[in-house]
């Protein structure tokens, strides 16, 4: 009983005070991102007629999977998502990787360099989108003075207002703009990696490409999983940078219509199509259980085998 009596003493008073510096991005983040979502989810259960609302279950999501009505609209667009996130992947981060090995390389003299390249990461959107619809207009921009002179002319075209081309420029813009982000973390991987590992690999022979594949790639494939997985997640949503560019409608015939911008039109209504929020949040709710799938993936799959490299 004494020594229960001392083990209470002796313990430390909860530290209420950091439950108050807490509390208000809790509320805020609970009130503005969690109930929305949670609301979202339910919305989606049900359906509406004659502005009552009725429980129907998974009815929304199978008619947005399965209707004549709803289903090409649906799978075009979670098509567009994919094909937007693909190229992000493909391209953005190939390079970013590529680039943060070489200013990792350049030591405290790449400085310039990393601002240069994150300035577009903090220009708005808006400007970006404005910038590369004057860049690429057929009439005056970069593809027709450019290319032209050289007998390219062929290439100067809409890239922006043709079907076939639209979704892959907006991708490409996207990647431009923001590949700021995975640069500066595969850089701060990059340069965390102990000096002694590489010095050992050259004195042993290696060479500077068998020393970032076979030692620095490795060690740094946690920070990959990560950049990959907010990859998939930013450009799976991607919204902002269609909608500035090309409107509601998506470009020509929908063409870069992804799940966020026919959400958007389902939800709040365009043009002569009426507000559906019980549609829109079916399809909300679609595209939260696909980037749960990936965000799984990324858990169970490549943290395992990526927590084997760390050092």
């Amino acid at each position: 009983m004494a020594r229960l009596q001392v083990r209470r003493m002796n313990r430390k008073p909860f530290p209420f005070h950091i439950l108050v510096f807490l509390a208000p991005g809790f509320v805020i983040y609970g009130l503005f991102m969690c109930y929305p979502l949670v609301d979202s989810l339910r919305l989606g259960l049900f359906a509406q007629a004659g502005g009552v609302e009725s429980f129907v279950g998974f009815e929304n999501f199978v008619r947005l999977m399965s209707d004549p009505d709803w289903a090409p609209r649906f799978w075009s667009a979670l098509g567009h998502s994919l094909i937007f996130f693909l190229i992000n992947m493909l391209v953005q981060n190939p390079i970013a990787l590529m680039l943060a090995a070489l200013l990792a390389s350049m030591g405290k003299s790449g400085g310039i360099y990393r601002t240069l390249i994150f300035a577009p990461t903090v220009l708005s959107l808006v400007i970006t989108a404005f910038l590369w619809s004057l860049l690429l207009s057929p009439l005056w921009g970069l593809p027709k003075t450019l290319l032209t002179p050289i007998g390219m002319g062929s290439l100067a075209r809409p890239w922006l207002g043709l079907e076939s081309t639209a979704l892959p420029t907006l991708a490409l813009i996207s990647a431009w703009q923001f590949i700021g982000v995975p640069i500066i973390l595969y850089y701060a991987a990059l340069i965390a990696i102990p000096n002694d590992l590489v010095e050992a690999a050259y004195v042993d022979g290696a060479t500077g490409w068998d020393v970032f594949w076979l030692i620095k790639f490795p060690l740094i494939l946690p920070v990959v999983g990560i950049i990959a997985l907010m990859t998939f997640i930013f450009n799976f949503n991607a919204f902002d940078v269609i909608y500035a560019v090309k409107g509601a409608l998506a470009g020509p015939n929908f063409a870069t219509d992804t799940m966020m911008t026919f959400f958007y039109r389902t939800f709040f209504g365009y043009e002569l199509q009426k507000p559906n929020p019980t549609m829109g949040a079916a399809i909300a709710g679609s595209s939260f259980a696909i980037l749960m799938l990936g965000v799984l993936i990324y858990i169970f799959v490549w943290q395992r085998r990526a927590k084997t490299y760390e050092l």
